[in-house]
């Protein structure tokens, strides 16, 4: 009886220090939620620096610079290095070519930027954005999001030099990580992407020889600025030209067929 009496006296007093920690555990991840928002102080230089050195690290491309600054550079030749010259060119894109998900693989992109800045044997970085220089891609025949892996040979003495060896690798909007492409120059990855060759390749094909890459980019950016149903209007307009020629002017038909039935000499006889 005086056990039951005891129990009844403390209830109240175990539910007011129940309500009094679940209001410490809210108040509590009411801080650290307030907490997550307010800036680390040592992490925000940290970050700022390895954003200024990916920055620095990485060339962008446009119709204009591509070809000079994908050439080797005089430091590579008076270093006597062997071999290529290595490139690692990044194709993004924004809302119209990449449907707006490479922003995930954009920040991958300047960490890896960041790393390689203090190697000096890590590749040359360079950068296109479908959305701001369509023609350049167009020229490239490249499409968002992958990583061109390309190869420049140096000029022997008599300024002849081997093909340029293109490689490339598409990358995953979701998977893709930092680690996978560095990995893409230290464990030799980019193997497993295409071997770029062909006519349209963008350093030897026959087309950019020929000095064709450039017109027949912008032919091609052209023609994707128009509408299918201009395209449709085009094709109908053709198609009924072309079956008008085979089968003859309509017209011209039924006035043959008429004065091949009208009687010869005189007006038709009146009716009675």
């Amino acid at each position: 009886m005086r056990l039951t009496t005891a129990l009844l006296i403390a209830l109240p007093a175990f539910a007011a220090a129940q309500q009094q920690f679940a209001f410490a555990n809210t108040l509590q991840s009411w801080f650290e939620k307030a907490k997550s928002y307010l800036p680390d102080a040592a992490s925000t230089p940290v970050t700022a620096a390895k954003a200024k050195a990916a920055a620095a690290n990485i060339n962008p491309l446009t119709v204009d610079n591509w070809q000079t600054v994908l050439s080797p550079s005089p430091s590579y030749a008076s270093n006597n290095w062997q071999g290529p010259e290595t490139w690692m060119v990044f194709v993004s894109g924004a809302n119209k070519t990449c449907f707006g998900r490479c922003g995930g693989l954009e920040a991958a992109w300047n960490e890896t930027a960041a790393l390689f800045a203090a190697d000096p044997t890590a590749p040359r970085l360079g950068y296109i954005n479908c959305d701001r220089t369509p023609v350049l891609c167009a020229i490239w025949h490249a499409y968002p999001p992958t990583v061109w892996y390309i190869q420049l040979p140096v000029p022997e003495e008599d300024q002849s030099r081997a093909p340029t060896t293109v490689h490339i690798v598409g990358l995953n909007t979701t998977t893709t990580t930092t680690r996978d492409i560095v990995r893409i120059h230290t464990e030799k990855t980019y193997k497993k992407g295409g071997l770029f060759e062909g006519a349209f390749q963008p350093f030897d094909g026959w087309v950019a020889q020929l000095g064709l890459a450039k017109p027949v980019a912008y032919v091609l950016v052209g023609a994707s600025m128009v509408p299918s149903w201009a395209f449709m209007i085009i094709i109908s307009f053709v198609s009924r030209n072309i079956m008008n020629r085979r089968m003859g002017n309509p017209d011209a038909q039924r006035m043959r067929q008429a004065q091949r039935q009208a009687p010869l000499g005189g007006a038709p006889p009146a009716n009675e």
